[in-house]
């Protein structure tokens, strides 16, 4: 090795003295990332193109023009109707960490221009499930796209529904779909991009019902998980199974769009779909 050499920065071993939180390990490669280096690139691994979990206001400033997006319902907070042992507690250090009152952000915006209503959900919170907050906040959305005759954009990140609530979280299933055949009638678009990971009553429900479809690479999307498909159906399951690419192959997802391309394909698809 010459002199004026450096190693690869995923071969050097990160210091027992280095402050916490500066790098991430790419669950794909094993790289060594500095989280600013991961933040510029869309927290997507630079060497493998890995998409990482982005928090859902990251998300939307990645996608909005710029100072556009105002949110709505950002109060709504979940109540304990079932009187779940732990459960308001539980709620309590998710919103502190979180910053957020429930698991998806919802608002107007403009993307390019164009006039839309976005949620987006953030799998941090209760690992995305779905709950009453979340199935209200997504159907007051989309009801306000139809009085405001903008497109709908949902971005799903979801263990499924919030069996902590029981009844009332899968209830949010047929709401959310009711809305988006009453956005249908009214002949405005629905684009549902499906990210890491996209699951239960999400899946079966708004996730898979827009006009497009779109994925990130390599994301999970299915209903139940896959050992207990194997249980229940007997059967080996096929390579690459409940991937985005298998879903495209099946024709549940229409595109597989890169982070990088996501703004401009949102962008490109609300210019052909907006009424005019």
């Amino acid at each position: 090795m010459g002199i004026f050499s450096k190693p690869r920065l995923r071969n050097v071993a990160r210091r027992e003295d280095s402050p916490e939180g500066l790098w991430d390990k790419c669950p794909e490669c094993a790289a060594m990332i500095h989280t600013l280096e991961l933040q510029q690139n869309l927290q997507v691994c630079p060497h493998c193109g890995h998409h990482f979990l982005v928090a859902a206001r990251a998300r939307i400033e990645m996608l909005a023009d710029p100072g556009s997006f105002e949110e709505i319902d950002a109060g709504l907070v979940s109540a304990n109707p079932l009187g779940f042992q732990g459960y308001a507690e539980k709620i309590g250090i998710l919103r502190e960490k979180t910053g957020l009152n429930d698991a998806v952000v919802a608002g107007r915006l403009t993307l390019g221009g164009h006039r839309a209503m976005i949620a987006v959900m953030d799998f941090k919170f209760f690992a995305g499930s779905m709950g009453s907050v979340v199935g209200e906040k997504i159907t007051r959305a989309i009801e306000m796209a139809i009085a405001e005759k903008r497109g709908m954009i949902i971005v799903s990140a979801s263990s499924g529904a919030r069996m902590q609530e029981g009844m009332l979280s899968l209830m949010q299933m047929a709401k959310t779909c009711g809305a988006l055949a009453r956005l249908s009638e009214a002949k405005l678009p629905y684009i549902s991009l499906l990210t890491h990971p996209t699951t239960g009553g999400v899946t079966a429900a708004f996730a898979t019902l827009g006009d497009v479809n779109l994925a990130e690479p390599k994301c999970m999307i299915g209903f139940a998980g896959p050992r207990v498909v194997m249980e229940t159906t007997h059967q080996n399951l096929p390579p690459g199974f409940q991937t985005a690419e298998f879903m495209r192959e099946h024709g549940l997802v229409d595109a597989i769009v890169p982070r990088s391309q996501l703004r401009e394909r949102l962008e490109s698809l609300l210019g052909f779909m907006m009424p005019q």
